[in-house]
């Protein structure tokens, strides 16, 4: 008998999380009459027993809110957890003081909601013993085990409603515009805005690109009387025989390598080249900002409906999945450790190149 369970929302912030508590929250304590307690900022709260007591007021309202009311972390793998003494940090794996608060808390099964390096860490305490389910988020898309992640569409619309925006200063000024997105390793964001936007190069890491293909791409638009180009660049994007551009290192972190400053390069590149004027936006975290799109609305809450009848289930060190329309469930053990990235060959990259659309390749 399921009496009680816990929640969290790990990684970086991403909308359509508090919709997803709040399917949670309200499909446990309203169809089921179980407790449900949350804990803050991540796995920091499991590891440092920082929580709340839902109620149902705790939800009202939050499914169009971005962010999440629960606080989240990127930094903090309990089987690694950085500690301060005495001004000197060392890392200690406190799992076993996870596993301890639950059983304090008599908590049934936690539902950890996060991207892979949540699900990872999701992964090794189901091989504890612990009741774990998984709720696939990223905005990135990069999950392989689900068709789509939740928060990924609304990125898509940010992304694609600069490109809109771009568009009418880069053709009143006749300029190169550069929208620089998120996408480390995989350019789902990048692909999929513009071809919604309608840019004319996109970059993606999955595919090295040659300034000089470019070049020829900018030169052949203006031959055509179009005295303008929308490039939108993801930041995992190299040149060939070349590396991603690296704008700092942060120390002590599980992730420590910050992409950013390839659209600036690929900027300055262009200008050498050609001596056409060229602007660089940088979207940064506003695609990981705001209320997320009805889609991302509607998935997060199917997602999180899907974890608690898991649960009742009895199904435990599982992940809900999109799959085609459906909602299923996959292992956690296949569903971290690999990403999807863009298949190059793939229907989206072709589609993208019969309208005109270059990949600097």
């Amino acid at each position: 008998m399921i009496k009680k369970i816990g929640v969290l929302t790990g990684g970086g912030d991403c909308p359509g999380l508090n919709a997803v508590l709040r399917a949670v929250v309200k499909t446990a304590m309203g169809k089921y009459e179980w407790e449900v307690i949350g804990f803050k900022d991540g796995y920091r709260g499991l590891v440092m027993n920082d929580y709340i007591k839902f109620n149902s007021r705790d939800v009202s309202g939050i499914l169009d809110k971005g962010g999440t009311i629960l606080g989240s972390s990127n930094r903090d793998n309990p089987f690694n957890f950085r500690l301060e003494k005495d001004g000197k940090v060392e890392y200690k794996d406190l799992s076993e003081r996870v596993m301890d608060n639950v059983s304090m808390h008599e908590i049934d099964c936690m539902v950890l909601i996060g991207g892979d390096g949540t699900l990872t860490s999701a992964r090794d305490f189901a091989r504890k013993g612990l009741k774990v389910v998984g709720v696939p988020k990223t905005i990135d898309n990069d999950l392989s085990a689900t068709d789509t992640t939740f928060g990924f569409m609304t990125a898509v619309e940010t992304a694609t409603e600069a490109i809109d925006k771009l568009h009418s200063t880069a053709e009143a000024h006749h300029r190169v515009m550069i929208l620089e997105v998120m996408g480390r390793y995989a350019g789902w964001i990048a692909l999929e805005s513009g071809i919604a936007g309608g840019a004319d190069v996109i970059l993606l890491p999955e595919i090295p690109y040659n300034i000089n293909s470019i070049v020829d791409k900018i030169a052949e638009r203006k031959q055509q009387g179009k005295l303008f180009s929308i490039i939108v660049v993801a930041e995992g994007a190299k040149p060939k025989d070349g590396d991603v551009v690296i704008s700092k290192i942060v120390e002590n972190s599980p992730d420590p390598i910050r992409l950013g400053g390839i659209g600036n390069r690929i900027a300055d590149d262009i200008e050498k080249a050609t001596g056409h004027e060229t602007r660089v936006t940088v979207l940064g975290h506003l695609q990981r900002g705001g209320r997320p799109v009805p889609y991302d609305r509607i998935l997060s809450t199917r997602y999180g409906v899907a974890a608690v009848e898991l649960i009742n289930e009895g199904k435990f060190g599982k992940m809900v999945a999109l799959q085609g329309n459906s909602i299923t469930d996959v292992s956690l053990e296949d569903a971290v450790g690999k990403l999807k990235t863009v298949d190059i060959n793939g229907e989206l990259i072709k589609i993208a190149r019969s309208v005109g659309v270059g990949f600097g390749d």
